[in-house]
């Protein structure tokens, strides 16, 4: 039995009329005879007392018509949800932050995208550091990931959602505290507080090449899975960091934060990354959404103030 079998037997059963059950599915009379008929030869059963005059359910179509209803109705779901993938409505896209640097863009991003497509699944995957997520969006396993530049890898697309600087963060009565900048070179003699150096933290491995540029290696005390638990540590006073403008806000008691001045370059860019060759819908319409969600900034600006 096919499909259009049982559209055939559902359209006669609605109109009890074999003539206007063929001009409801645009066909002739002789072929939807023909289909009803080969229906009830499969199923062993007459679904039809036919007469000159009239056309009527036996009980066997009544128990069945329900059943052929509900069939019909199924396939059409399947079209729909089709349709709704097709167009991005409906998807899973998973993405990959890393804790407290992503505690502003990822709700924004996530917000609007459920509100503008919420039959999307968002799958969210945290400490997912720069270049962990570099692998995984290569391997597949992610859609989409927080990360920052450079990039590094072929066959990624991204787009730049933020600027931020590079901070000092220091416990509150450290000596420096005082200052308005910090140089570097002035925390040879301090402990460091560090992320992990084997989960690919771009901002980790950003702190130990500054230090080394300023002429020492920082003496990593202590480490933390994420930045809101380094800054914590640091506040405790287990040593001083290098962090980000977007993770202040995760630690301002106990602490002050500070611009470095002797960095050739005190910003990092954060940005959205994907596989160039994804061309799933639904992802599509996330970016699409990121679009307004997280607008790419002026090339020029800079982190929130340091003060």
């Amino acid at each position: 039995m096919d499909l259009r079998d049982l559209q055939a037997f559902v359209a006669v059963a609605e109109e009890l009329h074999f003539g206007r059950a063929a001009q409801r599915l645009h066909m002739a009379q002789p072929p939807l005879s023909s289909r009803v008929r080969r229906m009830e030869r499969e199923l062993g059963l007459l679904l039809f007392d036919r007469s000159t005059r009239s056309c009527r359910l036996t009980d066997a179509g009544e128990r069945l018509l329900p059943s052929a209803r509900k069939a019909l109705q199924g396939v059409d779901a399947v079209g729909e949800t089709a349709a709704a993938i097709a167009a991005g409505e409906l998807g899973r896209v998973r993405i990959g932050f890393a804790g407290a640097s992503s505690q502003r863009s990822l709700p924004l991003l996530t917000s609007a995208v459920r509100r503008a497509h919420p039959g999307i699944e968002l799958v969210l995957r945290s400490q997912t550091y720069v270049f962990t997520a570099f692998d995984m969006l290569a391997s597949g396993e992610l859609d989409l990931a927080f990360v920052r530049l450079p990039i590094g890898r072929q066959g990624l697309s991204h787009r730049v959602v933020e600027i931020e600087q590079l901070l000092c963060a220091l416990p509150e009565g450290h000596r420096l505290a005082e200052q308005e900048t910090v140089s570097l070179i002035d925390l040879v003699d301090d402990d460091f507080v560090g992320l992990p150096t084997d989960q690919g933290s771009m901002l980790q491995a950003r702190m130990v090449s500054a230090c080394v540029q300023a002429g020492f290696r920082p003496r990593v005390v202590q480490r933390a899975p994420d930045s809101s638990t380094v800054l914590a540590l640091v506040a405790a006073g287990a040593g001083v960091t290098v962090t980000l403008s977007s993770v202040r806000p995760a630690q301002t008691v106990g602490l002050v934060y500070r611009p470095l001045h002797d960095l050739p370059d005190d910003r990092m860019q954060a940005a959205l990354a994907w596989r160039t060759d994804d061309d799933s819908p639904s992802l599509r319409a996330v970016l699409d959404v990121g679009e307004t969600a997280l607008p790419t900034p002026d090339p020029d600006a800079r982190g929130m103030d340091a003060r």
